[in-house]
């Protein structure tokens, strides 16, 4: 078996390297494409014939007979310099060099695009003047071309060329000032320096920001909608492993914390929309490059993504109608840029450690804590009526304690060990270890007489090790764009055996074919494994897995004395205790997936500003799955040995057809009208089979399944279908810049609703008033300002089973019934069907209506911008499963039922806090608070009495059974109140509830029930009217604040901080009811833990196996989950240019980060208070370069 899977690691080795040398090909192909369109741009001729011609006419020439657009500074270039020039068919770069021959002008092409560049005057001495080099980039490192450099009050002056890079002599200690359009003008005081490298920074004033807003763009200024938008590159020195870590910190998000080796995390926005939860309801619709994404976020590739769009209101979210109803995630990746092929590189590497899990007791107070488990047996009130150990029961004093501690009892070793029978020669430690059941399990017996310990933690936990390579190159002409990626990624978790791994590659090109036709497509790949063998926890202490070794005792044994697994290392003999390295050895798990998500689309432009987009998504998923159990697995269950293999496939297409009409009036009424047709299919195949009793071997592992017992084996088989349609128009109205109007209707029809109701309109419409725009307010401290209103409705039709509305034919009874044979015996083997679900033919859409106000602001040179959004939403006609009465035939039906509200409150707030030539600082904090409230459920009513049994009204029927109440949250916590804990002083009082000191003391809120005893004691009586409404599960409130420092442009400094705050969790911990399962009795370990003691009479902590009052379970105790994060910290630092160039490499960055340095919660201890368990600290190292 070994061998097998030895080859298989082989032929996957040999599989990559395949990859990447179809990968490399593609590059070089690809560069040599992009180089050879540069080469023949430059060969394009023109005519130019005349006596007296100006330079600025030539130019216009040029332009007119090309495509060639020129870009220079007016004030260096004499464009009324008139020549004489007789080129027939000539070269472009023929003619320029005759128009500016003797000239201090020359020129560089790049592309489409010819930059005029000055060089220094004639007659200036070359001693007066400092030659000076340098390059101008942006803040992602990119070079910034055509950029003005000029001598602060003077004429001299440049730009700079293709790659960012100037030259200029100037004056001694002269300013230089650098400026281009989008981004802050910087000045550098040059003094002697040589060589400069200066950093633009984006101007949030002047640059037109795009916002992709679903079947189109707009600009950031002209939006009407809530819309966020998430540039990656401003976190890149973070490391995000996923896409969930680039939307963590978004107002209005809730990003899941996963601290598996693949990572990510549920994502929801604004709220819980639904109390139908299953198949990712809740969750926003995925928008990958326009199309509807129906793939996991692990199949893109942070490294590809170029921008995120968060569309969070009715009217931005209305254009996917029945998709949309919790939010829409559009997600665009990476396309070249103009100018030479770029080549990107990039190394990181993570090392992932425990940070937060709870820890069991070691070997000392393992034994410290069994003493005090069976000593809590014995405490009661003695003669002198002190609350004390060994007062009930027929144990003597001193029975369960260390014959090394017997001097505060006043007794001899020889008088305790009087207390029990012993064998000859027993010796101490054995009778002390037997008293506290040591000897229930051989093995932890033995073991503690030999003083071998083990911590099993360290069988369990690992520092994982996480590589993420990615390689990348672009560029683009006038022609074409391209981009193409390839990654590869191999996580360990920190858990043994869960480890990850995934080839992602990215492949986007997209090519003008004439004037009006484009055409494009991308294609994005995938193969990655996620199915392992990992260790189980045990999260909670009432628990004891069969398949945890965490709470294994530390006196037990992974080895035999041969160096071999132990199978049971708590007891051979009887079994007992879990070793995932033994049954490692007989089981083997593989799962992956293999997925092709493609885009092709093609746009026409035609007359009257019309253009024509067609989009078709066609994606193909193949799933494996396939698990192994050895036949010679010691003590297995027969059934469960032999193979599990399943296949799945997945082809899903969608298509839409989209004409947008853009048309200005007069520069004042600005129109754009989209009519967009969509269709789409999604089909699902899988097969699985159960070979048992492989013949006569299972030796090949996961083959040779043909040769299983039939009798002992199984095939399973499962398809879907489903198809959608919709029709949509949309108008977006602009006038003057100040009045902004956008309004769209959606038709939306889906198969898996019920016959009656499969289709649904959805209308939105918002409004928007720049009022910075406005003559009459004229603040020089205003910059920008907009407020927004919007309404709209969307649906829902994310269901986990595409066939809800229809009845169910499914195995009754077994699927197998008796009858009578022709001869009056008895048969058992007749199989049938019966119908278990009842068909709803009217089953419609979940419809959420909601409608936002907002304002957009920019102060202070946009030093300080932001927004804030209020929103009010509504959902109704949720799908829900309804009881039907017993007479039906049947539990329950789907059915559109409820209502459920959300209201909200979002704040964003961008700050320039310092903006100096050496130093920047900048920071982002986001705000979000959000309540939801159940206003109906099922419609069902019931009366409402006085105290005196009158019937006063009625009300609608809470849902105690799934927790859901009129009124209050969708998880709100309703449970008996737990005051403290019962103390010696109380022990009377305690009585009366069945309960004695250490006991949990529950709030006896409703006595009218209560039992008055003769002596006028009354005897407290717990049901659901002592229960009371304490908190909710999902935290109300959130904020993030991030923070970035620039220091002499080359190093950045990153920090963040993120809360979850005003919720509450149930637990039983502090109940330390630690005998399930038998787990004290037979010799396991425990998590740590506080508990009431009579020398600790703590308030927070309940005695040792506590017990609730009579006629209740204990409760669970309320806590507060509330937490602040100090997230992530990283650094980022740019090699000087003048060191890379000189090996050919434009740029290299070294950055370094960790996640999750710290946490901090007052009152959750029982692991980390966001998952309430496991979570992990990376530290990440990295380093990329781009050619």
């Amino acid at each position: 078996m070994k061998n097998i899977l030895y080859q298989e690691s082989i032929v996957e080795i040999k599989h990559l390297f395949h990859i990447m040398r179809i990968t490399a090909l593609a590059l070089f192909i690809f560069a040599g494409t992009a180089f050879a369109t540069e080469s023949y741009s430059q060969v394009m001729k023109v005519t130019v014939v005349a006596n007296k011609i100006s330079t600025g006419k030539v130019i216009n020439e040029i332009e007119k007979q090309t495509d060639y657009l020129f870009v220079y500074n007016v004030d260096e270039v004499n464009l009324q310099r008139t020549i004489q020039i007789n080129a027939e068919n000539k070269s472009v770069a023929e003619v320029l060099n005759k128009v500016f021959e003797n000239t201090n002008i020359y020129y560089a092409m790049e592309g489409k695009n010819i930059m005029l560049i000055s060089r220094t005057k004639e007659g200036q001495s070359v001693e007066q003047v400092n030659k000076v080099t340098g390059i101008v980039r942006d803040v992602n490192g990119e070079a910034i071309i055509g950029a003005n450099i000029r001598a602060k009050g003077q004429s001299i002056g440049t730009i700079t060329d293709i790659n960012g890079r100037f030259v200029i002599n100037i004056p001694a200690n002269a300013i230089l000032q650098i400026t281009y359009i989008g981004y802050t003008s910087q000045e550098v005081n040059v003094s002697n320096k040589k060589e400069l490298t200066i950093t633009l920074y984006e101007d949030t004033k002047t640059l037109e920001e795009v916002v992709v807003i679903g079947y189109g763009s707009m600009r950031k200024k002209d939006l009407t909608g809530a819309v966020v938008q998430i540039n990656p590159d401003k976190v890149a020195d973070t490391h995000p492993g996923n896409v969930q870590e680039l939307l963590r910190g978004t107002a209005g998000l809730q990003i899941g914390y996963d601290a598996s080796a693949k990572g990510g995390g549920s994502i929801q926005l604004r709220g819980q929309n639904s109390v139908y939860t299953d198949g990712d309801h809740n969750a926003p619709l995925i928008v990958l490059d326009g199309m509807v994404f129906y793939g996991e976020l692990s199949e893109i590739n942070p490294n590809d993504i170029s921008q995120i769009d968060v569309l969070k209101d009715a009217s931005s979210t209305a254009i996917y109608g029945a998709k949309a109803a919790c939010g829409v995630v559009i997600i665009t990746t990476k396309k070249g840029k103009m100018g030479k092929p770029v080549i990107n590189i990039s190394t990181n590497l993570g090392i992932d450690t425990k940070s937060d899990f709870r820890s069991v007791y070691n070997a000392t107070d393992y034994m410290k804590f069994r003493e005090d488990w069976y000593k809590s047996t014995t405490l009661g009130f003695n003669e002198k009526g002190d609350y004390s150990y060994y007062a009930i029961g027929n144990k003597g004093v001193g029975y369960y304690d260390n014959p090394n501690n017997l001097s505060q009892y006043g007794i001899s070793t020889d008088q305790w060990k009087a207390l029990s029978t012993s064998s000859d020669g027993e010796s101490l430690q054995s009778i002390y270890a037997r008293r506290l059941g040591l000897d229930e399990s051989t093995n932890v017996y033995n073991n503690y007489l030999l003083g071998k310990t083990i911590n099993w933690e360290d069988q369990v936990f690992r520092t994982g090790i996480k590589q993420d390579y990615n390689a990348s190159i672009s560029g683009a002409s006038d022609r074409i764009n391209y981009y193409m990626s390839f990654g590869y990624l191999k996580n360990q978790g920190v858990l043994y055996g869960d480890d990850y791994k995934s080839f992602r590659s990215n492949f986007k090109v997209n090519g003008k074919v004439t004037d009006w036709l484009e055409i494009g497509t991308n294609i994005n790949f995938q193969d990655r494994s996620d199915g392992t063998r990992s260790i189980n926890l045990d999260t909670e202490q009432n628990m004891l897995s069969t398949t945890t070794m965490l709470r294994l005792s530390p006196y037990a044994s992974l080895y035999n004395e041969d160096g071999s697994y132990i199978q049971y290392p708590m007891d051979s003999d009887i079994k007992r205790g879990y070793n995932y390295w033994f049954s490692n050895q007989y089981n083997d798990l593989e799962k992956g997936y293999t997925i092709f998500n493609t885009v092709l689309n093609t746009k026409i432009k035609l007359p009257f500003n019309i253009t024509y987009d067609f989009n078709i998504a066609p994606r193909y998923q193949f799933f494996y799955d396939r698990y192994f159990m050895s036949a010679d697995f010691p003590n297995s269950n027969v059934r469960d040995r032999g193979v599990n293999r399943g296949w799945a496939k997945r082809f899903d297409w969608s298509l839409n057809n989209t004409v947008t009409w853009d048309y200005t009036l007069k520069d004042i009424h600005h129109f754009i009208v989209t009519l967009v047709q969509e269709a789409e299919e999604r089909r699902y195949w899988s097969d699985n089979i159960k070979a048992r009793n492989i013949q006569p071997s299972d030796a090949l592992g996961f083959h040779n399944t043909q040769n299983a017992t039939l009798e002992d084996s199984s095939f399973g088989t499962d398809d879907t279908h489903e198809t959608a349609s919709a029709l949509l128009g949309r108008l977006f109205y602009s006038y003057d810049n100040r009045y902004l109007f956008t309004g769209s209707v959606r038709r939306d029809g889906y198969s898996a609703f019920g016959s009656s109701n499969p289709y649904a309109t959805f209308p939105s419409f918002s409004v928007a008033w720049n009022f910075s725009n406005e003559k009459f307010i004229n603040l020089s401290w205003l910059d920008t300002g907009k407020l927004r209103f919007s309404w709209g409705k969307n649906g829902n039709r994310s269901l986990a089973n595409s066939y809800l509305s229809l009845a169910n034919l499914g195995a009754g009874l077994g699927a197998t019934m008796n009858y009578l044979n022709p001869d009056g015996s008895v048969a058992t083997d007749m199989k049938y069907l019966m119908m278990d679900r009842l068909a709803n033919p009217r089953l419609q859409w979940e419809k959420t209506e909601s409608f936002n106000i907002g304002l957009d602001f920019g102060i202070l040179d946009n030093r300080l911008n932001g927004s804030i959004d209020y929103y009010f939403k509504k959902t109704h006609d949720m799908i829900m499963s309804q009881r039907l009465p017993n007479f039906s035939g049947f539990n329950s039906i789907y059915t559109n039922l409820g209502e459920i509200q959300n209201t909200g409150i979002e704040l964003s707030l961008n700050s320039v806090n310092i903006n100096r030539a050496n130093f920047r600082w900048t920071s982002t904090f986001n705000l979000s608070f959000n309540a939801n409230k159940i206003n109906h459920l099922y419609y069902e009513y019931e009366d409402v009495v006085d105290n005196n049994g009158n019937v006063i009204g009625k009300k609608e029927m809470d849902d105690k059974t799934n927790g859901w109440f009129i009124g209050k949250a969708i998880d709100e916590i309703w449970d008996f109140k737990v005051e403290g804990i019962w103390q010696v002083n109380e022990a009377d009082e305690a009585a009366l509830a069945g309960q004695r000191p250490g006991d949990p003391k529950v709030s006896n809120i409703y006595t009218a029930d209560d039992i008055i005893n003769k002596d006028g004691t009354r005897t407290p009586v717990y049901n659901d009217n002592d229960k009371v409404f304490q908190g909710k599960k999902t935290p109300p409130i959130y904020w993030n604040l991030r923070n970035n420092f620039t220091i002499y442009k080359n190093l950045d400094i990153f920090f963040s901080f993120y809360s979850y705050m005003g919720h509450k969790s149930k637990s039983i911990n502090y109940l330390n009811q630690l005998n399930q399962a038998s787990s004290v009795t037979y010799a396991f370990n425990n998590f740590k833990s506080g508990y009431w003691l009579p020398e600790n009479p703590t308030n927070k902590y309940a005695r040792l196996d506590a017990l609730g009052p009579s006629g209740a379970t204990a409760p669970a105790k309320i806590y507060n989950r509330s937490f602040v994060r100090l997230d992530n910290i990283s650094l980022g630092y740019t090699l000087p240019q003048n060191w890379t160039r000189k090996f050919l490499i434009d740029r290299v960055r070294i950055t370094a980060s960790v996640r999750n340095i710290a946490v901090f919660a007052s009152d959750w201890e029982y692991g980390d208070p966001e998952t309430g368990g496991l979570a992990t600290r990376t530290y990440n190292f990295g380093l990329s370069f781009t050619l």
